[in-house]
């Protein structure tokens, strides 16, 4: 069966366990788009922005990131926000920053996926 043939409330198997690692992350923490592929041993940062950009919505998006910490561009104020309210490390942007947006704090903020759920496979 092709994705094109799904029904509409079906996901894709791959992107339905990229949900599931998105739900995983504890809140004020994240994980790279190339930690959640690592973790499901399965595609590669492209791949898990795809099912991100595509499906997304209904998870804590904002906890799947680029490696750099960067803010997802068009999303910024959401993320940040949601950033606040949960504690997570920021790094304050210099003057220089285009901007002016912080970045998650990579080195403090980033969840190795520790403490794995029961139930993963």
């Amino acid at each position: 069966m092709s994705e094109e043939s799904l029904p509409a409330d079906a996901l894709p198997e791959y992107a339905e366990r990229v949900l599931e690692v998105a739900e995983l992350i504890p809140r004020g923490r994240v994980m790279t788009y190339g930690d959640v592929a690592e973790w499901l041993e399965e595609g590669g940062p492209r791949q898990v922005g795809r099912v991100m950009a595509l499906y997304g919505g209904s998870v804590p998006w904002w906890r799947v990131i680029r490696a750099d910490g960067v803010l997802l561009p068009g999303h910024e104020l959401r993320a940040l926000a949601h950033y606040r309210d949960e504690g997570t490390p920021l790094k304050e942007a210099s003057r220089a920053s285009e901007g002016h947006l912080p970045r998650v704090d990579m080195r403090r903020a980033r969840w190795d996926g520790g403490e794995r759920a029961e139930g993963h496979t």
